[in-house]
């Protein structure tokens, strides 16, 4: 016989929970359970982090989101090819340069950079060059690697180039002087600012002044490209732009600023075109990138087709040529500068070769160096030596383009770049991709992985790049150092980013040294270009 109490809970029981009620329950627990069991039988096979139905991996990766890009080494070091599950999408991330020739160059069109991916980008690079496929995007090219491989352009931007390194040797030497820490990425992205507005657009900005003015284009453009990078792990981005709040309301905030800008830097150049031509000094029309584009906007016909006769259109073209002129040269730069720091004997090695440069191409011009310790001449030294920095000359510095080469091997200005996929796929490892998704390849990875360069991969070594009898420079597979891309898309403007690196680079560590700020830290931040998180805080003295 039950208690009194029993018969009370067995009547609660039946009470609140009906028999049909229970075996409701029973039924979607059931289909519940079996959902799951099949998601995980269906998933037996794939590599990667661990996925939960509707959320994907999403828990894992926000909680790894800050050091993603060793979160993907980890993961690529085991696996060469690894699937993280998100809402509504995968993404199938790949490190064997055998799958990244198959989606760059092999199956090229079935990988574009997609419909997703020009919906996370579109707010700051819009239909240019970097966000373009098909017609649009060819178009842009034939333009750009016409203008790449123009004799006027090359001239025009090694004098630029030069100029504006000794604007920044000149902060640096200030800099000397007062005892002052500067934070080279900060100079370094004024430096590469000021040349791509004055090579890329024919405008003058004067970021890099001595006073170092305030640049809230530079500012707001950095935090647009931080916002766009978080929205591919972001669900709830849309919901927030529809909103306005949080990251979308400053993202909108920053564009405007942005746009402004930008749109500033057209206006100029078409008045500029225009007063040349009323003037009838058509030879005063500057033959920059901008330019071009202005004249196939106007032109017409097949070669532009209208395409870039709009405001709207050169505006994408301007922000897309900024960061690839600015942003990927200026986070290198950084990088390359601290490699240096932290490996002296690379460093020494390298000041050696300068010196040796300088002291060849001085008996080559047949001039006298002039001395640098003397009360006033440090400045007229290192004028000099930037005089002997040709584009032919910079070319016979090996090392230096070596260790140039290995900081972008493990610190790539483009860490990892997604594909949309077409249609069903698959890659030569026999991974299946499915159309709507993405491949993305991670040269970050890449670098570091042993199986695509031996067990010192992790290692700073420049020596790689260069052969044993007599040290020439020998090039990878770009498939295997994919920091310029490869295939169809691969960088037009690598000679020009060596270029201005070397140039900039030769006089630096000709004349100075760089110590790190103690306890500073240097540490990525999340954004499209693998920019340092706390900028490079260093003290700087001279070594000549």
């Amino acid at each position: 016989m039950k208690s009194p109490m029993e018969e009370a809970h067995a009547m609660s029981v039946t009470s609140f929970f009906p028999v049909a009620g229970i075996h409701k329950l029973i039924a979607i627990f059931l289909v519940v359970l079996s959902w799951i069991l099949v998601h995980k039988w269906s998933l037996r096979n794939q590599k990667g982090p661990r996925s939960w139905p509707i959320i994907g991996a999403t828990v894992e990766q926000l909680k790894n989101y800050h050091r993603m890009h060793d979160w993907l080494v980890e993961y690529l070091s085991k696996d060469r090819t690894v699937t993280v599950d998100m809402p509504f999408t995968s993404y199938t991330y790949i490190a064997d340069p055998v799958n990244v020739e198959h989606v760059l160059k092999t199956n090229f069109t079935n990988y574009p950079k997609g419909e997703v991916y020009r919906s996370y980008m579109d707010v700051l690079l819009g239909d240019g060059i970097f966000n373009a496929d098909g017609e649009m995007w060819r178009k842009q090219r034939k333009t750009a690697s016409f203008e790449f491989a123009s004799k006027n352009l090359r001239d025009f931007s090694t004098v630029v180039f030069r100029e504006y390194s000794l604007k920044l040797s000149s902060i640096l030497s200030q800099a000397c002087k007062a005892g002052r820490v500067v934070d080279m990425q900060e100079l370094f992205m004024r430096m590469t600012l000021d040349s791509i507005c004055k090579v890329g657009f024919g405008v003058e900005i004067g970021t890099l002044s001595p006073d170092l003015p305030e640049n809230s284009f530079a500012q707001a453009f950095d935090a647009a490209n931080i916002i766009v990078t978080l929205r591919f792990i972001d669900p709830l981005w849309r919901l927030k732009k529809f909103l306005h709040v949080g990251s979308e309301a400053l993202l909108e905030q920053s564009m405007k600023l942005v746009d402004d800008f930008t749109y500033s830097v057209i206006r100029r150049r078409k008045a500029e075109i225009l007063q040349a031509r009323a003037s009838g000094k058509q030879e005063k029309i500057k033959h920059d990138i901008l330019s071009r584009f202005i004249e196939l906007g106007e032109a017409g016909g097949d070669e532009g087709s209208g395409s870039f006769g709009d405001d709207k259109s050169l505006r994408d073209v301007v922000l897309n040529f900024v960061i690839a002129g600015r942003d990927t040269t200026a986070t290198t730069l950084s990088w390359f500068t601290y490699m240096a720091m932290t490996h002296p004997a690379v460093a020494d090695k390298l000041r050696r070769e300068l010196a040796a440069f300088e002291a060849e191409r001085a008996r080559e011009e047949g001039v006298a160096l002039a001395d640098a310790d003397a009360e006033g001449s440090f400045a007229a030294r290192v004028a000099q030596f930037a005089s002997l920095l040709s584009y032919d000359a910079v070319g016979k510095l090996v090392y230096l383009h070596a260790c140039v080469t290995e900081t972008l091997r493990l610190y790539p200005a483009v860490p990892q770049d997604p594909k949309g996929i077409v249609e069903d796929d698959v890659l030569p490892d026999g991974t299946k991709v499915r159309a709507g998704g993405m491949v993305t390849y991670v040269p970050y990875s890449m670098g570091r992985m042993e199986y695509n360069w031996g067990p010192d991969a992790a290692s700073f070594r420049p020596e790689r790049w260069l052969s044993g009898d007599g040290g020439a420079f020998r090039n990878a597979s770009p498939f295997k150092f994919t920091a310029f891309q490869a295939g169809p898309r691969i960088c037009l403007g690598k000679d020009s980013a060596y270029l201005q690196m070397k140039m900039a680079l030769a006089i630096l560590f000709r004349f100075y040294t760089f110590d790190l700020v103690e306890d500073h830290p240097v540490k990525y931040r999340m954004m499209t270009i693998l920019s340092m998180a706390h900028g490079l805080k260093v003290r700087v003295s001279t070594s000549v």
